[in-house]
């Protein structure tokens, strides 16, 4: 009867709406948590077939955003939080081809702020957190920009993979958007499978390797 189809309806809305004062009882519609590139051409519900965007508040997972969608410590809070705490079970992080993170050598870039006259070795990070520090000579591997997106991609998985405050029954994997052709992909160094693409610095005019941010 309509009665109990609408009854149930008010009832999963009122839930959903409300569902972070119930804890892991609470999760988002897919136990899901995506770490995705903040650029504007990777659309995250397109590429992954959920509705995270749209419609607005669809509800599918959460998502955070940073440039890269790499290992950050704010991106480390986010998912520590939502796996322990939300009912978040499934880590999912996409790349994309084409990234500005590709662009530029973090040097260059350290060195204008330089010629700005700010000191990258003495700099408050968060000034709501000014005990978050970054060791001396630390400024260019911070920003975090790639060599390789599929080998930053590879990199990325395994840092949540190994993280203390990830659970290790998360399940975690990573794609690469291929901004180009509109199609998802695993990340792979086989250059046939790449070669449509811009997945390294090279076609940016990049000189010299990034600092070494991975231990």
């Amino acid at each position: 009867m309509l009665k109990e189809k609408l009854t149930a309806g008010v009832t999963a809305y009122d839930h959903w709406s409300k569902r972070r004062l119930h804890g892991p009882a609470g999760a988002n519609n897919l136990n899901l948590w995506v770490l995705a590139c903040m650029d504007e051409r990777l659309p995250v519900d397109e590429a992954l077939g959920i509705h995270v965007d749209t419609p607005a508040g669809g509800g599918d997972a959460h998502c955070f955003r940073n440039a890269g969608g790499i290992v950050t410590d704010d991106a480390i809070r986010s998912a520590m939080l939502t796996c322990n705490f939300f009912g978040t079970k499934e880590i999912v992080i996409v790349q994309h081809t084409q990234c500005g993170m590709l662009s530029a050598n973090a040097q260059d870039l350290e060195k204008y702020f330089r010629d700005k006259g700010i000191d990258p070795d003495n700099i408050t990070l968060d000034p709501t957190l000014p005990e978050l520090k970054l060791g001396k000579g630390a400024f260019a591997k911070w920003i975090g920009m790639m060599d390789d997106v599929d080998v930053t991609c590879m990199k990325t998985v395994e840092a949540f993979k190994n993280h203390p405050l990830i659970p290790k029954d998360t399940v975690i994997s990573g794609w690469i958007w291929e901004v180009e052709t509109r199609r998802l992909r695993t990340p792979t160094l086989d250059h046939e499978k790449r070669a449509r693409t811009d997945v390294t610095s090279a076609p940016f005019g990049v000189k010299g390797k990034q600092p070494a941010r991975w231990g």
